[in-house]
């Protein structure tokens, strides 16, 4: 059937697939970047006011750990849980580890109810989490993700044993130099492939070298409209009232904070907060560089619990 045949209909300001041909394929691409990571062990769908949050379930692989805190994992803005198949696998060796897909960007969860504000995120997590039965939780954002869990800290802490925030959003009002990258990123998506390895060293991106990873992508900047809150950055006072245990780890080529400056501020202003900066990264220090990040992020978990 013609894609225009298929269109699919919903208001305007909630996330939304163009038509379900597109959105198939797109699915298609979601599944082979999966099937690069340990396959999950359940997924579910829970039901917030927002919509249905499609959730994945993984592990614990080691005998004796269903009892530790579980993890929960937030994906980046124009992406879904498949980006953590680096990750899952170490993680979710030593504990239950569940990855949402955010309403709102491109996954299997399905947006109901706009979420426009700060505060309708961190209602939307806390009830994703509620209905998962999750009382107490490690909560680990990457970028837009990271925005969405320092929000939650900020906002509905009461779940939360811990956040991690990877090179995350809502430190720093975002900068021209961020969205230049963005743009130069896509465009090189469409390079040729002998070009796509000198790009990917050049602008710090992993994706331009994992096939699974570009056409999910591309496909999903075709397929889905993202409707879902501006990231805005916290004040400093705003900072301050965070007080669940914190871990930033930033790349240090990154361009969507300024590493060294957010290496002082936000010990500065959360008590007890650990930064770190990765060398040899830039925004994705979880992908390009994913067993050091692997391990620092358990290491932080263990001094927590």
């Amino acid at each position: 059937m013609p894609e225009t045949m298929t269109r699919e209909r919903g208001p305007a300001d909630v996330g939304r697939y163009v038509n379900e041909t597109l959105r198939d394929r797109y699915f298609g691409a979601c599944d082979a970047v999966y099937a690069l990571g340990p396959a999950p062990r359940a997924e579910r769908d829970v039901e917030t006011r927002f919509g249905t949050t499609h959730v994945y379930e993984y592990g614990p692989t080691e005998p004796g750990n269903a009892s530790r805190t579980p993890v929960v994992l937030i994906h980046g803005s124009g992406s879904n849980s498949s980006m953590w198949y680096p990750n899952v696998a170490a993680l979710s060796a030593q504990r239950t580890v569940y990855a949402l897909d955010t309403p709102g960007d491109p996954g299997r969860s399905i947006h109901r109810e706009a979420m426009h504000r700060p505060e309708h995120a961190a209602q939307w997590m806390d009830e994703a989490l509620a209905a998962l039965g999750l009382d107490r939780v490690h909560l680990i954002g990457s970028s837009y993700g990271g925005w969405l869990t320092l929000n939650q800290a900020h906002q509905r802490p009461g779940r939360l044993a811990s956040v991690t925030l990877l090179d995350p959003g809502g430190l720093e009002k975002v900068g021209l130099r961020f969205f230049v990258w963005i743009f130069a990123s896509l465009l090189a998506t469409s390079a040729p492939k002998p070009l796509r390895r000198h790009l990917a060293a050049w602008l710090d991106q992993p994706v331009l070298i994992v096939p699974e990873l570009r056409a999910m992508i591309r496909l999903g900047v075709r397929s889905f409209r993202i409707r879902r809150p501006a990231p805005l950055p916290l004040t400093d006072d705003e900072m301050r009232t965070i007080r669940t245990p914190l871990y930033l780890l930033m790349g240090r080529r990154s361009l969507l904070v300024h590493p060294k400056r957010q290496l002082v501020r936000v010990p500065s202003l959360v008590p007890g907060a650990r930064a770190e900066i990765l060398s040899g990264t830039g925004h994705g220090p979880q992908i390009d560089h994913a067993e050091t990040a692997n391990d620092r992020m358990l290491d932080f978990l263990d001094s927590v619990d």
